[in-house]
């Protein structure tokens, strides 16, 4: 088991997802009194004194206070929101490009609704133009995204317990 890796779902004291924690921080939270645990991952830690459970969900004991909608505008961020695929041709993959549907050239920012996740042959076919003149389609309008949309992109099998806490993810 990685402690590293952000596996435990961590709930405002409201009971809102806040976002990931790694095992070992989760644990600590648990431990020094800042977080009770909601629901056990059915894994232990094994100590010298005993084994320990490992949470798969902690809340917090104080509400902490978030300004709503503020997620960072950075490269992951984009590729979680697209679900890792382009939105051109549907290819998922971890080695994708960030395009401007509307290019930076003609007056394109770098916002969330002008920003796609793309492959490198897409975005080398769309080239500076807009996708309607490259005769491309976009899969689905680049939105802002909420908060709670980008916690599990990035994990394969989201634990069963959490889709309560996660009513706006699409389970599949």
């Amino acid at each position: 088991m990685n402690l590293d890796s952000p596996r435990i779902l961590v709930l405002n004291a409201g009971y809102e997802p806040l976002g990931l924690a790694s095992v070992k921080r989760a644990v600590i939270l648990v431990m020094n009194g800042t977080a009770e645990v909601v629901e056990d991952s059915g894994d232990f830690l094994r100590t010298p004194r005993a084994p320990y459970p490992v949470p798969s969900i902690i809340r917090l004991k104080r509400l902490v206070r978030r300004p709503p909608g503020r997620l960072a505008l950075n490269r992951r961020n984009i590729l979680r929101r697209d679900a890792y695929t382009c939105q051109y041709c549907g290819k998922k993959g971890s080695d994708l490009t960030v395009d401007h549907v509307m290019p930076k050239s003609r007056g394109g920012r770098g916002a969330w609704e002008n920003l796609v996740a793309a492959c490198r042959p897409c975005n080398l076919k769309k080239k500076n133009r807009t996708p309607e003149e490259a005769g491309m389609k976009l899969a689905r309008r680049p939105t802002i995204p909420r908060h709670g949309l980008l916690l599990v992109a990035d994990l394969p099998n989201m634990p069963e317990a959490w889709k309560m806490y996660l009513p706006e993810i699409e389970h599949k």
